[in-house]
């Protein structure tokens, strides 16, 4: 596997899907930066050359992604619990915090189903 900051992309993967594996990278990001490095989107990563991944690594490097990217969301949302915000509170309280709707779903948000006495009639 090619290591790209700080992550082991997969080398039998085209490149444009192998460097969506880096937290902050998407196709679309991952294109831009396969244009500006020069390298085609149809390469496989064991097909690439060592000035073609230096190109690319030097591309990323100019992104915030994996570990200072998790930190400013990570900062973004202990300011929002802080300063008690809407968002904030959702957060706190391990609900959805983009306004979906609770009675019946939000499992992954909330966790497993807690019964609760004479709930049901």
């Amino acid at each position: 596997m090619a290591r790209i900051s700080g992550v082991d992309v997969p080398r039998d993967k085209r490149v444009v899907i192998s460097l969506t594996y880096i937290f902050g990278i998407g196709k679309t990001t991952s294109i831009k930066v396969l244009e500006k490095a020069g390298v085609s989107q149809d390469k496989r990563v064991k097909d690439l050359s060592e000035e073609e991944l230096t190109s690319i690594r030097r591309e990323i490097a100019l992104l915030k992604v994996e570990g200072d990217l998790r930190r400013d969301v990570s900062l973004n949302i202990k300011r929002l619990m802080e300063i008690g915000s809407y968002r904030g509170m959702r957060h706190r309280r391990g609900l959805p915090v983009r306004g979906q709707n609770t009675r019946c779903n939000a499992r992954t948000r909330k966790g497993k189903a807690k019964t609760v006495a004479n709930k049901r009639k």
